[in-house]
């Protein structure tokens, strides 16, 4: 279709690229962040990137692009707005919030990699830079997350598979991090099996509990009625069974704090998607350094998130293992310790020498 010419523009030529223009209206009209072309308005002489928030032109008096560059080679300017000539100021949030809208359905790769304009490769080592995880993994988190808040909250088992983006009940046994059936998990791990021990060590009671994917609790305590006291609070439903074959995540456990390179086991962590990455944070601190909590939020790109990191360390599960004791005050004083302050500067000291 034939347009009037702007005055002052180069005349329009034709893209490297060949476009499906029809397609490519119906991304601008639903401003897909996954689109990777640029469109021009004849009548403005400017050109967006598809979601960009400005008013949606006439199709008539609209062009497609594949580059900011073959737009601005036109004769058309770059948007206000969406600045499509500049590359995304925060690719990472861009990534995560394209994740998040779309938790009902597998994103590959190289989607991520068209709303970036990145490589497949560079999206995927920039994601698990900052966040701890792939993306894949991120998803399956915020999924699991989604499908433990609705089953706490009473809701039907096939209903909250399906709510939280699982497209089969199937998956959602396979992916969902919960460490038994979702159905098990909504009634306090009623008719699973956990198994436990116990031991004394110098830093106190140490409990271990696993389910079949790892181990899902490690707690310290000053009796051994004090351990056991917990993993019945976390599971009051499940069937406990005592299997002295774990004692040796116990000998790790201590291990882990007087060595530089300890054994660990498989865990099970769960948790929303924010505790996981910070509770992946908290495994690469190096044995016998500490971190602020306000570090902590740096280190992991959040810099403003310093309270939601420290109850993040605050919910953890697995003691020692995933060392939230290396976390203090930004006096460098310990804070508050769920398995006790003086344990805490125990461990620390141990870690130190």
């Amino acid at each position: 279709m034939q347009t009037a010419a702007v005055p002052g523009l180069a005349p329009l030529t034709a893209p490297v690229e060949v476009i499906d223009v029809d397609t490519a209206w119906q991304q601008v009209l639903a401003r897909d962040r996954a689109a990777s072309f640029v469109y021009a308005v004849t009548t403005t002489g400017v050109f967006c990137r598809p979601a960009c928030a400005s008013r949606r032109p006439l199709r008539a008096n609209t062009r497609f692009f594949p580059t900011s560059e073959a737009a601005m080679a036109a004769g058309f300017r770059p948007c206000r707005v969406c600045r499509p000539a500049e590359p995304s100021r925060d690719p990472l949030r861009a990534l995560r919030e394209h994740i998040e809208s779309n938790l009902d359905r597998a994103v590959p790769l190289a989607e991520l990699a068209r709303v970036v304009r990145l490589s497949p490769f560079t999206v995927q080592r920039l994601f698990k830079r900052h966040m701890g995880v792939s993306p894949l993994a991120y998803q399956r988190a915020l999924r699991a997350g989604s499908l433990r808040a609705s089953l706490r909250s009473g809701a039907n088992v096939t209903e909250a598979i399906y709510d939280a983006g699982f497209g089969s009940a199937s998956r959602a046994y396979e992916d969902a991090p919960l460490g038994m059936t979702p159905a098990r998990f909504a009634q306090g791990g009623r008719g699973e099996r956990i198994t436990y021990t116990s031991a004394g060590t110098h830093l106190g009671w140490i409990l271990v509990a696993a389910t079949q994917r790892g181990l899902c609790w490690l707690s310290l305590a000053g009796t051994r009625a004090e351990a056991e006291a917990t993993l019945r609070a976390e599971f009051p439903a499940a069937e406990l069974r005592r299997d002295a074959s774990l004692s040796r995540w116990v000998e790790a456990a201590v291990k882990y704090v007087g060595s530089s390179a300890p054994e660990t086991p498989e865990l099970d962590l769960r948790g929303t998607a924010f505790q996981l990455r910070v509770w992946e944070a908290l495994r690469r601190i190096p044995r016998g350094e500490t971190r602020t909590y306000s570090q902590l939020a740096r280190e992991m790109g959040m810099p403003k998130s310093t309270r939601a990191v420290a109850r993040a360390c605050a919910t953890n599960r697995v003691a020692l293992l995933v060392p939230c004791h290396r976390v203090v005050g930004v006096s460098g004083a310990l804070t508050g310790y769920r398995w006790g302050v003086e344990r805490k500067q125990r461990i620390l000291s141990a870690e130190r020498t």
